[in-house]
């Protein structure tokens, strides 16, 4: 496993342990190692799971005398294995917790059922399970299923799951839930052992089969599935923001909520969690019902100003994306298939690729938003959407002072503890930046960068501007074998918010650096925000 990677995972095996447990401070990342990742979608997809859950499955299948296999399955499917602590996204719909993405009424009767408290369902992996087991087992009583036969409890996975649209339901049923009981799934621990296995099996739900639909006008690999929850955009209004959401749950019941006149909201496209699948809701033209907030432009790097006060709405497509703003991480082929359709939605309606006009509901309505959350991998997914579009003006790799928003195998920051992140500056790149006050100490924040071959590159940094800010703020440039090739002082009382040049180096292969120093006049505060390397 990469070592970043595996930081990470291991960093949720302790907030997701199979006690209840409290927040955890976060920690400053490790360094990734100098290879590139070599593992396939696939692979780093099953790595997602990092504690031990065969034996929860196992146990409360038992006690319920529920399928150990179904449990597993409906659990790949709403959250591939992961723990999640959904929030509201969709007005009338509950958030979704654990494991199995229990939300509302069916988590209360399920705590009921399994003899816990709703809290312990929430927060304890063991007990959101059992929940969700003691829930099969009442439906399949109900339902009078056979309980040997793996393919009669489809009508129990569909009621589980709170999906009352006629077609979702068969596609949850087929695509989902069955898919991967024949498919079969696996996922390992950061050690390295498997934490939850899933082996094929051949069987058929005996439930109805989904419908076939017309396909989109806008973008063709995509179904049309139309909303009546939509109205005419603002007449003259431009489209200029495409809006980035997760459903806080899975695939099927997000689209089927989001054409239910009663839900209030919309979104003009939603995309599933493997990325083989697109639905259009809203024509592009039209206004979806996606944020609830104006437009605010101090939230944005201060861009686009002359829209504030206008509602985000009438100038934005909003794409929803199966899963939740709380997980780990998102499927490679999610992004992949997102950055595709963004990139025919900017190039159809002149959208900016950059990430002040491809921008996370979070930032726009924060007051009650966090989608689709801190591990959407926004560097690497502005590149792909550029990539896509041809986009000449793709001018090298960025390192954002925000590691979620970097690709670790190519770059990343690290600071320490001394280092104080903010957005309270305007004009700041990607999602804020990092400070700290000026002393005669190196203490450097120190943006990696890694070259697969020896090359010349030219250097920029981006950094917000303010009175407070160092008239000689040091950058000292460092190659992959510990030289310091150069340090280049700037005034960041002036400059900013765009790309200023440091210089043009020789680089060898590896992992080189450029080190913003904290040892300069003191009574000011220098700033790390982003660099760029090209």
């Amino acid at each position: 496993m990469h070592p970043f990677r595996k930081q990470m995972v291991a960093t949720l095996a302790a907030a997701l342990s199979l006690a209840a447990c409290g927040p955890q401070e976060p920690t400053a990342p490790t360094p990734p190692a100098a290879v590139e990742d070599s593992r396939t979608p696939a692979q780093r997809e099953a790595e997602r799971t990092p504690y031990e859950l065969d034996s929860a499955f196992a146990q409360a299948a038992a006690e319920f005398n529920v399928p150990a296999d179904l449990l597993k399955a409906i659990s790949y499917a709403e959250t591939r294995w992961e723990h999640v602590q959904g929030t509201e996204e969709l007005p009338g719909l509950p958030a979704a917790y654990g494991l199995m993405a229990l939300r509302g009424e069916r988590l209360s009767e399920g705590a009921r059922l399994a003899g816990v408290s709703e809290e312990a369902v929430r927060t304890q992996p063991r007990e959101n399970i059992r929940a969700a087991a003691a829930l099969l087992s009442a439906y399949a009583t109900e339902l009078k299923l056979d309980r040997s036969d793996l393919g009669a409890w489809a009508p129990a996975a569909v009621k589980l799951s709170g999906i009352t649209h006629a077609e979702a339901q068969a596609q949850y049923v087929h695509t989902e839930v069955y898919d991967v009981l024949r498919k079969g799934a696996v996922a390992e621990t950061p050690a390295g052992d498997v934490a939850v296995s899933l082996m094929p099996t051949q069987v058929q739900a005996q439930y109805a089969t989904p419908s076939r639909h017309a396909m989109s006008a806008d973008y063709a690999p995509a179904i049309w599935r139309p909303s009546p929850n939509y109205n005419a955009r603002p007449s003259g209004t431009d489209i200029s923001m495409i809006v980035i959401h997760t459903c806080e749950g899975g695939y099927s019941g997000c689209w089927s909520w989001l054409t239910n006149s009663s839900a209030g909201a919309s979104a003009h496209y939603v995309v599933n969690e493997s990325g083989s699948e697109i639905t259009q809701l809203v024509a592009e033209t039209n206004r979806a019902w996606h944020v609830a907030a104006s437009y605010d432009c101090s939230l944005n790097g201060s861009v686009m100003c002359g829209l504030n006060g206008s509602s985000v709405n009438n100038f934005s497509v909003g794409i929803e994306h199966g899963g939740y703003a709380s997980q780990s991480s998102f499927p490679a082929g999610q992004i992949d298939t997102s950055a595709k359709l963004s990139c025919d939605i900017s190039r159809d309606r002149t959208v900016v690729r950059d990430s002040y006009h491809i921008v996370a509901h979070g930032r726009l309505q924060p007051y009650n938003r966090t989608d689709p959350g801190p591990n959407w991998p926004w560097s690497s997914y502005i590149s792909k959407i550029k990539s896509y579009c041809g986009d000449t003006s793709t001018t090298g790799l960025i390192i954002d002072s925000n590691n979620s928003n970097n690709d670790d195998t190519k770059g990343y920051i690290q600071v320490s503890g001394n280092w104080a992140s903010s957005s309270s500056t305007a004009g700041y790149y990607g999602s804020g930046y990092y400070y700290a006050s000026t002393q005669p100490i190196g203490d450097a924040a120190v943006f990696h960068f890694y070259m697969p071959a020896a090359g010349t590159k030219t250097i920029d940094a981006w950094w917000t501007s303010g009175t407070n800010r160092s008239t000689a703020a040091p950058f000292i440039i460092t190659n992959a074998s510990g030289t310091n090739l150069a340090t280049v002082k700037v005034n960041q009382q002036t400059g900013g918010s765009s790309w200023r040049t440091l210089g043009t180096w020789s680089f060898p292969a590896g992992w080189n650096k450029v080190q913003l120093s904290r040892w300069a006049p003191e009574g000011y505060v220098v700033i790390a925000d982003a660099i760029r390397v090209r």
